[in-house]
């Protein structure tokens, strides 16, 4: 069994303040965070602006994942002496999560300890784009990783610049220990924000390929990044303007909030877009790869494409999963997805604002979840300042049945959510809805009661062995800021 441990005598003590501070029924719903099947990630970062803006909320979820490292890579954009950041550009947003560690794990003690992260904080591939010849420390980082043969968890590798450190980690274990190739595949998870060099395809694919490591490689990300203001829908982008981000991030909400990148006058995005006010969202490109870790009950680890926080993809080829394109006969490119190929960034640089339903239809899959994601972090920030009584926590949502249900066609099944608490005792509503493009029944399906803890839904009649109903149980508290939790039921048709 794998558990964090308490390291040091920080954590032993606010550990203990939280045991006298807070309800029992409050500390054993926190205690559900604490679990031995946590996911693992490495993140690989450039530095960008946006990977700044990424980092502030990474922290505030580090209770919901294991860290076992956070690399500074290079991309086609930055790498040292061009447009850098730093070698330690990450120090300052470690610092501040240190000022507010001690509230944080009033909230959770799963929280890492500020050492902890600071010793996983590292220098990876930087001299150059697609510089992968170098061994590294951030390289034998992962390499350490993802040889380490006392935890057989999946490692989620986060590439939120270019895959070259991944890349030369990768090169090293090929070299050194070829015949552990297979077993450090099986455990290794691939969430690359783009392809920002090209040694995705020059070395890991020709070398790694036969061993088909689920890889997701992300466009949708435009929706929460500089083009955000475009591609949102209006009921969407009132939580990235700058009121909301003002009262909920920017001002009042600890160290770490504070030295988030917003919009300052001035500053503008792409293709010298101006239409930003200070304290605007400016653009957080990268955070989809952890988003898609996040435990809301969607259950997006399970399958790129059944969609989640993080987005949906589809399966383009072996297990490369890249963003559903709404053309019936879209012909996905051979090689690299990213600014030169994928259909998003094109669209926005080339066609847009031509045929905005159909940009829209491209980006729903991320872009329907903006309210909840940002809600979610208004209240992490308001756990850097506040009390585990003074701020709001997402609901537990729980079924009484299984999650998956096998059924007979024309059956009626009856959906409850019964145990469904919220850890505040705020009140809850209730939404039962078909999630129809995770679905591969793609006829109508009805809901009776659908917001009701209680729901009935009828099977129809066509549905053959092959196909599957996803069915989400969507659950909101109303408390502030709002949250948003879920349970996905999966029916398909019974042998």
């Amino acid at each position: 069994m794998n558990k964090r441990k308490i390291t040091n005598k920080s954590q032993l003590f606010y550990l203990f303040v939280i045991l006298i501070s807070i309800p029992f029924s409050c500390f054993s719903q926190q205690n559900e965070s604490i679990e031995n099947n946590r996911p693992r990630t490495i993140v690989t970062s450039d530095g960008e602006i946006d990977d700044e803006c990424s980092l502030v909320r990474f922290l505030l979820y580090t209770n919901e994942w294991d860290v076992e490292g956070i690399v500074t890579s290079s991309s086609q954009y930055h790498w040292q002496g061009h447009r850098w950041a730093g070698d330690d550009w990450a120090s300052p947003y470690l610092d501040a999560y240190a000022q507010v560690y001690p509230n944080l794990v009033r909230h959770d003690p799963a929280y890492p300890a500020p050492a902890y992260l600071r010793e996983r904080t590292v220098l990876g591939n930087v001299k150059a784009e697609g510089e992968m010849d170098e061994v590294t420390e951030g390289s034998q980082l992962i390499v350490k990783t993802l040889l380490d043969s006392t935890d057989d968890r999946p490692v989620w590798l986060q590439a939120w610049g270019g895959t070259n450190t991944i890349a030369r980690a990768l090169k090293t274990i090929e070299e050194e220990h070829p015949e552990r190739m297979a077993e450090v595949a099986n455990k290794t998870r691939f969430f690359f924000i783009w392809e920002q060099d090209s040694t995705y395809q020059s070395y890991i694919l020709p070398h790694w390929g036969q061993y088909n490591i689920l890889t997701i490689i992300s466009d949708q990300f435009w929706a929460i990044a500089y083009q955000w203001n475009k591609i949102l829908p209006e009921d969407k982008r009132t939580y990235l303007e700058a009121d909301w981000m003002k009262s909920n991030i920017l001002e009042d909400h600890g160290a770490l909030c504070s030295l988030y990148k917003a919009h300052v006058p001035g500053s503008h995005g792409l293709s010298g877009d101006t239409n930003f006010t200070a304290g605007d969202f400016r653009s957080e490109g990268d955070s989809p790869a952890f988003l898609h870790m996040i435990k809301t009950g969607l259950r997006s680890m399970e399958s790129p494409d059944w969609g989640g926080w993080g987005g949906r993809y589809v399966n383009v080829r072996s297990n490369t999963w890249l963003d559903p394109v709404p053309i019936s006969d879209y012909e996905y490119p051979e090689g690299r997805w990213y600014t030169g190929s994928a259909w998003g960034r094109i669209y926005m640089r080339e066609a847009y604002p031509e045929n905005p339903d159909l940009m829209r239809e491209y980006f729903k899959p991320l872009a329907r979840w903006t309210d909840a994601i940002q809600n979610d972090f208004a209240a992490r920030a308001d756990w850097c300042v506040k009390s585990y009584q003074e701020a709001n926590h997402p609901p537990v949502v729980k079924l009484n049945h299984q999650l998956d249900l096998q059924v007979k066609p024309g059956s009626t099944v009856q959906l409850s959510a019964k145990g469904t608490y919220d850890p505040d005792g705020n009140e809850l509503t209730y939404h039962w809805w078909h999630y129809k493009e995770a679905s591969n029944f793609k006829g109508e399906v009805y809901i009776e009661n659908a917001t009701s803890q209680n729901a009935s839904l009828k099977v129809p009649e066509d549905i053959d062995g092959e196909e599957t109903i996803h069915i989400v149980c969507e659950v909101n508290d109303n408390g502030t800021p709002q949250l948003t939790r879920y349970k996905r039921v999966i029916i398909k048709r019974e042998p």
